[in-house]
């Protein structure tokens, strides 16, 4: 079988999250747990690390590659990365997933096309905030 080397990167930096979904790192385990199966992602393992005196990073990685958040808590910040490889699974849906999840205030995406040559930035569809999401 032969492999592409084509993936999609989406990091998403998002602002105005509530204080304790920043900091419950169980919560956010059980949320990118989630979010990966929701693309359709294979999940082969997760670690998570809760930081004193808040904030949280969780990497879920995948057999297409990774997915992670880190938290800011005290500034109501947190950074998204999800990294797939191939054509079949769509990181922008587990992004969208955890932002139905943590409703931020602001969002502000970068996607990335790699293995495809020199990095390109792609200019991704506007995000639309929604304010009730059922998860």
């Amino acid at each position: 079988m032969e492999y592409a080397t084509f993936g999609r990167h989406v990091a998403m930096d998002t602002w105005g999250v509530e204080f304790n979904l920043l900091n419950d790192v169980s919560f956010l385990e059980n949320h990118l747990r989630k979010a990966a199966e929701a693309c359709g992602a294979t999940v082969l393992s997760v670690q998570a690390q809760p930081f004193e005196p808040q904030g949280v990073t969780v990497l879920v990685m995948l057999s297409e590659s990774h997915l992670s958040i880190h938290t800011y808590p005290e500034k109501g910040f947190a950074a998204l990365d999800c990294y797939t490889c191939g054509h079949t699974v769509d990181p922008m849906i587990a992004i969208e997933y955890m932002l139905n999840v943590l409703k931020p205030t602001q969002a502000f995406p970068k996607v990335l096309r790699r293995g495809v040559g020199p990095i390109e930035v792609v200019q991704p569809a506007a995000i639309e905030l929604k304010k009730e999401v059922t998860v």
